[in-house]
């Protein structure tokens, strides 16, 4: 696909197809775990999104005139809508309804993480936002010629959101739980910025989930098959309990930990050397991103201690700015994490689906960005806002 007359737009159904010197050339200075190499490879290599489970790999790559990659785009053919976390079901049916046919669909997004980040990756020495109107005007080119029902963007950061309005995209808003580090040297000093109730209620918490449990936080070397081993047992009670079927493979698992342990933050509980629970985070440039948890016992405020204030405390020693625990939770609220406003856009071919979508998304927004200062106002453990 043409983007440009020196420019040429490339669809690849593997990143591997790609490699990592050329993809990480405009992924790694973003400094995002997500939409490196070697997390979206072991996504591919370990089977967990690979075309078989409905997650086909289009990646899109910008190649100049010397068939250098100046940027690209985890882009895939999705079969269905799992692991998205931006829901379009009630839309499919809708569609599925009328007589269309909602899959498959274009996916431009980091597989089963619902974190905010860059979509369109830019090499150094380009211009982002040539690159980036490039890959949107070769996403809905490619969704023109797969002839598929749409194209849709998850978590995109907020330029890029805007950017895709501007483009004919129909943008939609939610709302996560981040915590915001203020300068916190101590936890205690984090807990000074809350209400004296608030105080009293976390601390409580921390006594009772700690125990008499040994909790560990193992990044780096610490890592070992025996932690992924236990962690995955974890893993397959939550999702087993959540979704049905767990999304992720245990070779996934084992991949991160070979290429990317220090960008890895797993934190175990422990009972007479026993692992009971852990979750699972990746350290950012900026942010530590919670991910997946879960627990072989039953343990009052176990999993505020291991997801949050761990979390907290983690990124307090490390200097970083935010933890993004994840989708959903607003008993996060009380734990310190504040609604922020998350995005996604989507591109709907069919003007029949598109114009009642787009008509409420627009109410959406407004709900939601009311939404998100009422909450902050009322429920905020904080002693003020700043």
């Amino acid at each position: 696909m043409n983007a440009q007359p020196e420019f040429t737009l490339q669809v690849h159904d593997s990143i591997a197809a790609i490699g990592r010197e050329a993809w990480d050339a405009c992924a790694g200075p973003t400094g995002d775990p997500f939409v490196s190499f070697d997390f979206l490879h072991a996504c591919e290599a370990s089977g967990s999104a690979v075309a078989r489970q409905g997650w086909g790999p289009r990646h899109l790559t910008l190649m100049g005139p010397d068939d250098a990659v100046l940027g690209c785009m985890p882009l895939y053919l999705k079969g269905h809508s799992q692991g998205e976390y931006v829901f379009d079901h009630s839309w499919a049916d809708a569609y599925q309804r009328a007589g269309g046919q909602y899959y498959p669909k274009l996916l431009g997004a980091v597989p089963f993480t619902p974190a905010t980040g860059p979509r369109f990756l830019h090499a150094p020495g380009t211009d982002g936002a040539t690159v980036r109107a490039a890959l949107i005007e070769g996403a809905l080119t490619l969704t023109q010629r797969l002839g598929v029902s749409s194209l849709h963007v998850n978590f995109p950061n907020a330029p890029e959101w805007s950017a895709m309005g501007e483009a004919g995209m129909l943008r939609r808003q939610d709302m996560q739980f981040i915590w915001r580090n203020d300068g916190y040297a101590t936890f205690d000093d984090f807990l000074a910025a809350l209400s004296s109730n608030r105080r009293k209620t976390i601390r409580r918490e921390r006594r009772e989930a700690q125990g008499d449990l040994d909790i560990r936080v193992l990044t780096g070397s610490d890592l070992t098959e025996a932690h992924w081993d236990a962690f995955f047992d974890f893993y397959q009670d939550t999702g087993a309990r959540k979704w049905g079927r767990p999304y992720l493979t245990r070779a996934f698992f084992s991949m991160i930990g070979e290429t990317m342990a220090d960008q890895i933050a797993l934190v175990m509980a422990f009972r007479d050397e026993t692992p009971i629970a852990g979750a699972l985070n990746f350290i950012g440039r900026d942010a530590l991103y919670g991910r997946q948890w879960g627990a072989l016992e039953e343990v009052p405020f176990l999993h505020f201690e291991l997801c949050y204030y761990q979390a907290i405390d983690f990124a307090i020693s490390r200097g970083l700015s935010r933890v993004e625990a994840g989708a959903q939770g607003e008993h996060k609220i009380a734990r310190g994490y504040l609604p922020s406003p998350v995005y996604s856009a989507h591109w709907i071919s069919d003007p029949a689906l598109r114009t009642p979508v787009a008509r409420y998304l627009e109410q959406e927004r407004s709900g939601v960005e009311a939404e998100i200062v009422a909450m902050t106002a009322e429920l905020s453990p904080y002693r003020s806002i700043a």
